[in-house]
């Protein structure tokens, strides 16, 4: 059975400089042998969390939209890739809204101390961020948010490609080596002989 490597693309702009690199990742993990899907977030209706709690009682959100679909797909996949651009030193809203929708996963486990039907799988991801400014502490929110999001999700966090001073749309395929390193971390994330890294690579590029 091949791995589900499943690519989400939060970008509000298709073929922007995050989400070319999320394609490029998931031709990676096509050239392992993968099972590819990809989705762009801003093409679904994803509704902020409105802090009803009622997940708190059931486990489930009761904000209907298409957050219950992508949820689904989340959970079922061997692998997943999230791509976001940086917006005021974190990830852009549309990623942040489906992370805080996740708070139901939360309450399932922590809250209602009930599995998620994953334990015993081999779950990794690969985080994909993209910021156009020279700051040094230009990632260091997508990490912290993003170790948190994926134990919710209880998925190994395997690695980070982060660009630096990539502003214009495009500009990306231009950089030397970020979309090599997309494809090479991509292919990586897919392969199953070798055991999950205790931390995850860190691929920082400027």
């Amino acid at each position: 059975m091949s791995i589900k490597v499943l690519g989400i693309s939060t970008s509000p702009r298709a073929s922007s400089n995050s989400d070319l690199l999320l394609q490029q990742a998931l031709a990676g993990a096509e050239s392992a042998g993968a099972e590819t899907e990809y989705i762009g977030l801003r093409d679904l209706n994803i509704a902020p969390c409105i802090e009803c709690n009622s997940c708190y009682k059931k486990g489930v959100c009761c904000v209907e939209d298409d957050y219950q679909m992508l949820s689904s797909k989340m959970l079922e996949a061997d692998r997943l890739i999230f791509a976001t651009p940086i917006f005021f030193m974190t990830v852009c809203a549309q990623a942040k809204a489906l992370i805080d929708r996740c708070q139901c996963l939360w309450a399932h486990k922590y809250v209602l101390k009930q599995p998620l039907q994953t334990i015993g799988r081999d779950r990794r991801a690969m985080v994909i961020a993209v910021g156009g400014t020279k700051s040094k502490k230009m990632f260091d929110s997508v990490r912290l948010t993003a170790k948190y999001f994926l134990d919710v999700l209880e998925m190994n966090y395997a690695a980070n490609l982060f660009v630096n001073k990539i502003d214009e749309p495009g500009q990306v395929k231009k950089h030397p080596s970020a979309m090599e390193e997309a494809f090479r971390l991509g292919r990586e994330l897919a392969a199953t002989d070798a055991p999950p890294p205790e931390k995850p690579v860190n691929v920082e590029l400027t």
